[in-house]
């Protein structure tokens, strides 16, 4: 196959933005030399050019290109209540969320759920997701089908609890493991597939429960692992009383022996200093979801202590407590949400956001040497934002003078109608319709005053 030489004005952070402050890269007529879906080459593109006069041209002009999003939160089930507002957590969870789960028992119903899904992730430039499944084995086998169709790269699990829920969505500790174990042997894996392990929550997963999802852990260590911790209030108060001789909330998967590399929990707004320290000391990371916790009122994310714990951070859009796909507006909120918190916030740059946006989320799937950035060796997942010609960010991006400034006008004004191409391992996924890349030489992409 003939190797391809994208061209245009790329950003990305190859390495930790908390931890380097010269994090960014950005080549403004770059050249990504891509062959069969991996990046071979990187830099400027008349060099490349010039060094590999066969390769096929794809020019991307205007606007810029980013690595593909990655999105450590967002619940399958939940794409079509997306918008539930004015109810805290525990509440809208009985009256809007479980009546819409306990739907996706019909087959036929939860397919049309995924392709629903799998669609909104793609057309706004996520192209690897680590997804709260169902709580139904058919419905999982519908969605992996459907992912496997998409060309996206998911990591999914089915849902697992035996209380405090719809009667229909409770199963049992054996029947956890048996029905986790012919997912994880057929789908683990396979493609771009890979499987978590997901208890829903302690609140509605008993002991019995976590120890099948321990089970399961232990007969296939490379799975992953991911639930929720420490979202409200109520929720936190809840499972304390649940279970009482534990220390805490994380201490209920510690006891369990649920806690390692390739854990992500979601939310934790409420963690105390000795969660933090066992988050740290596991090596597992949170999922910040800033705009669920801004419409359930959950709270205000504690980013400093997390990171002064030595906790790492992704973000995820939480869909559908969230409020849509965008991993833009995800970041633009967790700005919003650290200026809020003056002395107790950071202060995030754009360069922060791409971070948590990308690479982030690598790191957190344990999949930071195979994708989230754009060096040599790395998948090619990625998303191109090209504003429509005379639209408000079009005109922002054209008076730019300098990367940041151009990052930073994606992430505050960025929308779904900007993604004009997404690629999965140098597929492309998705494309916006009468906006697509050219293999037309000799037109040049923007260039950004530095």
């Amino acid at each position: 196959m003939t190797p391809i030489l994208y061209r245009a004005t790329f950003m990305h952070t190859p390495r930790n933005a908390f931890q380097d402050a010269d994090a960014l890269r950005v080549q403004e007529d770059g050249g990504l030399l891509v062959d069969g879906g991996t990046i071979v080459e990187s830099g400027n593109f008349s060099s490349l050019r010039a060094m590999h006069p066969a390769a096929r041209v794809t020019e991307l002009r205007g606007g810029v290109l980013l690595p593909g999003f990655i999105d450590t939160h967002v619940h399958f089930p939940q794409v079509r209540i997306i918008g539930g507002l004015g109810r805290p957590l525990l509440d809208w969870l009985e009256h809007v969320t479980l009546p819409e789960e306990a739907r996706l028992q019909d087959n036929v119903y939860a397919r049309a759920v995924a392709r629903d899904f799998l669609h909104g992730l793609r057309c706004n430039g996520t192209t690897t997701a680590l997804v709260f499944g169902s709580h139904f084995k058919g419905a999982m086998e519908v969605f992996f089908e459907e992912a496997a169709g998409s060309g996206l790269r998911t990591v999914a699990g089915q849902v697992v609890s035996d209380r405090m829920l719809r009667p229909e969505l409770h199963t049992t500790p054996e029947r956890a493991y048996t029905e986790g174990r012919a997912l994880i042997e057929r789908w683990h894996g396979v493609g771009r597939a890979r499987y978590a392990v997901t208890p829903r929550f302690s609140l509605s997963a008993s002991e019995g429960v976590l120890d099948a999802c321990a089970a399961l852990m232990n007969d296939f260590p490379d799975v992953h692992f991911t639930s929720h911790i420490n979202e409200n209030v109520a929720e936190v108060q809840t499972v304390q009383g649940l279970f009482p001789g534990s220390l805490d909330y994380l201490d209920t998967y510690e006891r369990a022996g649920l806690m390692g590399r390739r854990g992500v929990l979601a939310h934790s707004v409420h963690t105390t200093d000795r969660e933090l320290g066992q988050m740290a000391a596991h090596r597992c990371s949170a999922a910040h979801c800033p705009c669920s916790n801004s419409a359930l009122g959950s709270g205000l994310f504690p980013l400093k202590r997390h990171l002064n714990a030595g906790v790492h951070v992704a973000l995820g859009t939480d869909v559908g407590g969230g409020t849509g796909f965008s991993m833009l507006k995800e970041g633009l909120q967790a700005y919003f949400m650290q200026q809020l918190q003056a002395d107790a916030g950071v202060p995030l740059s754009p360069t922060h956001l791409l971070y948590l946006a990308t690479r982030a989320g690598a790191e957190a799937l344990d999949l930071h040497d195979q994708l989230g950035d754009f060096s040599v060796g790395k998948a090619f997942d990625a998303v191109w934002l090209c504003p429509p010609e005379g639209s408000t960010l079009d005109a922002i991006l054209n008076h730019a003078s300098s990367p940041s400034e151009t990052l930073a006008a994606l992430f505050a004004n960025g929308t779904q109608a900007d993604v004009a191409q997404v690629w999965v391992g140098g597929d492309e996924v998705y494309a916006r319709s009468g906006n697509t890349a050219s293999h037309q030489p000799g037109k040049q992409p923007p260039v950004l005053a530095s």
